[in-house]
C-alpha cells in the first residue's frame, strides 16, 4: 500500500507541472490549506537532487506569497474564513497563537515558519493583531526558508542511495508512522 503511493508520489514529482503545483501548495499552505509543502518538496528532492535548492527556493517564495496572503486575510476578512479555523478545529490553536504574538511578535512569526505548527494561523494572527509588515515579511522569508532549505539538503544528501532505500522500506516506515500516530492519537484522546 505504502510503497504504491510512494512510488505515485516519485512520478509526480517529476511531471512537467510539478513546480507549478509545489508553488501553489507552498502559497496555498501558509494561508488556507492544511498540508505542509514538505510532502511534494521532499520527493522533487529526491527525484532530482541537483535542483534540490531550485525547488526550496520555489517552496519559499510560494510559501512567503502565500503568507503575505495570509496576513492580509487576518487584516481584511477574518470573519469570513473564521467559519473554516472553526471546521478544521483550529480556534483554540489560533488563541495560542495569538498569546504568543502579544508576548513574542516578531519571533513567533520566526519561529513558526521553521516548526511544523500551522504557519496559517500565525500569518492570519499577524495580519489580525495588524504586526508590523516589515518584520513579519523578514521572519517569514527567514523562518520559511531555513525550513525548507533544510529539507532539501538533507534530502539532497541521500539522493538516489535514499531514494533506494526508502523504496525497500517505505512499507514498514508508513505502517510503523500509522501505528504511532494511531497511538498517540488513543493517548491523547484517553489523557
Amino acid at each position: 500500500m505504502f510503497k504504491r503511493l510512494y512510488n505515485r508520489v516519485l512520478f509526480w514529482s517529476v511531471h512537467p507541472k510539478a513546480n507549478k503545483y509545489l508553488f501553489a501548495l507552498s502559497f496555498a499552505e501558509s494561508s488556507f490549506f492544511p498540508i505542509p509543502p514538505d510532502v511534494m518538496l521532499a520527493p522533487m528532492c529526491l527525484a532530482k537532487p541537483k535542483k534540490s535548492f531550485y525547488f526550496a527556493l520555489l517552496t519559499t517564495v510560494g510559501s512567503v506569497v502565500g503568507g503575505v496572503f495570509g496576513y492580509l486575510i487576518g487584516m481584511f476578512s477574518f470573519e469570513l474564513i473564521e467559519p473554516l479555523i472553526a471546521t478544521l478545529n483550529y480556534t483554540e490553536k489560533l488563541e495560542h497563537v495569538m498569546g504568543w504574538f502579544a508576548e513574542w511578535g516578531f519571533w513567533a512569526i520566526l519561529i513558526a515558519g521553521f516548526s511544523p505548527i500551522p504557519y496559517k494561523l500565525f500569518t492570519i494572527a499577524a495580519g489580525m493583531l495588524s504586526m508590523l509588515f516589515v518584520p513579519f515579511l523578514f521572519a517569514s522569508i527567514i523562518g520559511r526558508g531555513a525550513r525548507f532549505f533544510l529539507v532539501a539538503f538533507l534530502v539532497s544528501l541521500g539522493g538516489d542511495t535514499l531514494r533506494h532505500k526508502l523504496n525497500d522500506y517505505v512499507e514498514m516506515i508508513g505502517w510503523v508512522t500509522s501505528f504511532i500516530i494511531v497511538v498517540g492519537l488513543l493517548f491523547y484522546q484517553f489523557y
